[in-house]
């Protein structure tokens, strides 16, 4: 099969404009492709796609894809490339198409952007049917011509990545264990030289004194991993590192506080904070990017049990602070308490990290945008800028005084796990809590609980986990590796 793109008319006559692959396809079969789409009502709208059979004997099938103007970029009130959405939504679209019709192998214009085109060919035709036995056809894309095959490949890489994080929040619970996520991870590393992973057991986690994160793992049978990654990809190993801390519950039942049992499955991806820091550090690898990044993930489940955490527990963080449970199903940030404590280790350059953290974030942001929660202008920069080339976008959220004091103000504990008028500012004073265990200067805080899933709002996912932001991720590393090279 062939994916080829096609702009919208900027006259009103309506006459195709081919990008420089369809321009080149329609001389090969004569202008019999040209013809065929004049034929057929009127010019393809953005998304929307035609399909013609039997053009040409190397491609019995094309499929082409509206990409909408021509020459749009970077659109200010939507804070993304338009231009690079509509590529991977076109794109994504057309290849679906081929799948459909269980043709093996499709070719994609490069539409002008192959990284994109390769994004949107690869994310799009991805989904999780591992235990099932009828399972659609697998569909292997590659570049129509050979101009850009670098930046294709580069694609490819972003969206494998991204995939390889749908694939972990998407697979049952009980498939993906904290030692089974461990080993997941650490198999995809082991080709890379400059990668060394450490899966630590309960025993160094008690050690440690990681107090909260332990209070939560023990209300499960399954032990606790803490998964430690260092990619020493800068020339020179001491550089300050970039540390990716990610929010690792491989199953959330809200433990005592237990959540309504409607919708409980989907917390099967509440480790998609350290699906996604953990693909995106398996990226950095594949990408080879020139600089240092540390990964962190606290593994464990939050289950109810006779030794679970009981609403108004007292429990002790590695800094020596001291937290009172009130709300059992707060737990990732009790995980990521100690998480970010022990991040302090390693002299930062900068630490990141991502959670599913709060039912709230959702209800601000919806799945636009991954809310974003920084102490640091210079880090929000680097990331919101990386944010605008993957269209995968973040939104900044405010980490005011007036948050701490709601998870300060605490009658047994140093500080509560949840904000003292609980409903109000809920992503926000998640967020202040984490931060009574930051000193760093550069410290960002994602919370992704709203990009978790995606139902339709992302034309190039199927419906299901999203892996976002990860493609952000990685391209706040490139950027900051950039950085390293000026």
């Amino acid at each position: 099969g062939l994916v080829l793109g096609v702009y919208s008319s900027e006259k009103d006559d309506g006459a195709a404009q081919f990008t420089s692959a369809g321009d080149a396809f329609d001389r090969l079969v004569s202008g019999k492709l040209r013809q065929l789409l004049s034929l057929c009502g009127p010019p393809l709208k953005k998304g929307k796609t035609r399909i013609f059979h039997g053009l040409h004997q190397d491609f019995p099938s094309v499929v082409v894809v509206g990409l909408g103007k021509k020459n749009v970029g970077v659109n200010d009130q939507e804070n993304w490339n338009e231009g690079k959405e509509n590529i991977r939504a076109a794109v994504a679209v057309g290849c679906r198409q081929i799948q459909d019709l269980e043709i093996p192998c499709v070719e994609v214009d490069s539409c002008g952007d192959a990284q994109s085109a390769a994004e949107g060919a690869v994310l799009g035709l991805h989904e999780y049917n591992e235990l099932k036995q009828k399972k659609k056809p697998i569909v292997t894309p590659q570049l129509h011509g050979s101009a850009e095959s670098e930046a294709w490949q580069k694609g490819v890489i972003y969206a494998e990545g991204q995939n390889l994080a749908r694939y972990l929040m998407e697979a049952p619970a009980n498939y993906i264990t904290p030692i089974k996520f461990a080993e997941h991870i650490e198999q995809k590393l082991r080709i890379f030289s400059n990668v060394k992973v450490h899966i630590r057991p309960e025993s160094w986690i008690t050690t440690e004194q990681m107090g909260a994160f332990l209070s939560v793992a023990k209300g499960s049978t399954e032990p606790p991993i803490f998964l430690e990654i260092h990619y020493l990809g800068s020339a020179n190993t001491n550089d300050s590192p970039l540390v990716f801390v990610g929010k690792g519950v491989t199953f959330d039942s809200g433990g005592i506080s237990l959540k309504p049992s409607s919708g409980m499955d989907a917390m099967r991806a509440d480790m998609g904070g350290a699906a996604t820091v953990c693909s995106a550090i398996v990226t950095a690898a594949a990408l080879n990017l020139p600089l240092n990044i540390i990964g962190l993930a606290p593994l464990c489940e939050n289950m109810p049990s006779g030794k679970a955490n009981k609403p108004g527990d007292v429990v002790r963080a590695k800094n020596g602070k001291t937290i009172q449970v009130d709300n059992t199903d707060a737990e990732g940030r009790l995980l990521l308490a100690d998480a970010l404590c022990y991040a302090h280790n390693f002299n930062a350059r900068a630490i990141v990290n991502a959670a599913t953290l709060t039912g709230a974030m959702d209800v601000a942001l919806g799945s636009a945008a991954t809310g974003v929660f920084t102490n640091s202008s210079w880090l929000w920069t680097h990331l919101y800028e990386a944010s605008i080339l993957t269209g995968d976008r973040v939104w900044r959220m405010p980490l005011f005084e007036h948050y701490t004091k709601q998870v300060t103000d605490c009658p047994l504990a140093d500080v509560s796990n949840i904000g003292k008028y609980s409903r109000a500012g809920g992503a926000c004073t998640a967020a202040a809590f984490l931060k009574e265990f930051v000193t760093a200067p550069h410290w960002a805080h994602l919370d992704i609980a709203g990009v978790m899933s995606n139902k339709d709002e992302v034309p190039y996912l199927r419906k299901g986990m999203a892996g976002r932001p990860t493609r952000t991720l990685v391209e706040f590393a490139a950027r900051l590796s950039q950085d390293n090279h000026n």
